[in-house]
């Protein structure tokens, strides 16, 4: 940031002009640092679902498929891996968008 005309002719106008500064960004990393703790709790419970979807269930009666079914993944980690790649994806734009307005 620019110093202002006051600031530059008085020490004190800019320390407490800095103070302000200061405050304000300690605000807005305190929201950001809210923020993230919810996203953790909701990143813990997506990866506590997709365990429970992972989990072997109760067999069942064998049912035949339909000629017109689509087949379903054969693979259960590449949607663990796809949810993962997406949300860390998000998180760091965020970052980014974070840096970009603080500069």
């Amino acid at each position: 940031m620019k110093p202002t005309e006051i600031e530059k002719q008085n020490l004190e106008a800019h320390v407490e002009i800095c103070a302000v500064r200061y405050a304000n960004l300690e605000t807005k990393l305190d929201n950001l640092e809210h923020r993230m703790d919810k996203v953790e709790l909701h990143l813990i419970d997506i990866k506590d679902r997709l365990i429970a979807n992972l989990q072997p269930q109760q067999p069942q009666q064998p049912q035949q498929p339909k000629a017109d079914a689509p087949k379903e993944s054969a693979d259960p980690y590449k949607t663990m891996i796809a949810i993962g790649t997406t949300i860390i994806g998000v998180l760091i734009t965020g970052i980014i968008t974070l840096l970009v307005k603080l500069s």
